[in-house]
């Protein structure tokens, strides 16, 4: 298993991408969510969220087809 980025998003984008992935049985992972956020900074850094190499193609089409 390789996990391939397949976007950045806000925080709060980040996981609502997460549970449209899990809604179609792509498991994800969000990455660096949690950076900074006691200062307030986490607003400035980009999350990215992953999914394994075998499900990139897949999971770049959902999100194409939601926008």
């Amino acid at each position: 298993m390789a996990l391939v980025e397949i976007g950045r998003f806000d925080r709060q984008e980040a996981f609502i991408v997460q549970g449209r992935l899990e809604d179609e049985d792509i498991p994800s992972f969000v990455f660096d969510a949690g950076t900074s956020i006691a200062d307030g900074s986490y607003l400035l850094i980009p999350v990215r969220v992953m999914v394994d190499d075998e499900d990139v193609e897949r999971a770049l089409e959902i999100l194409r087809a939601v926008g």
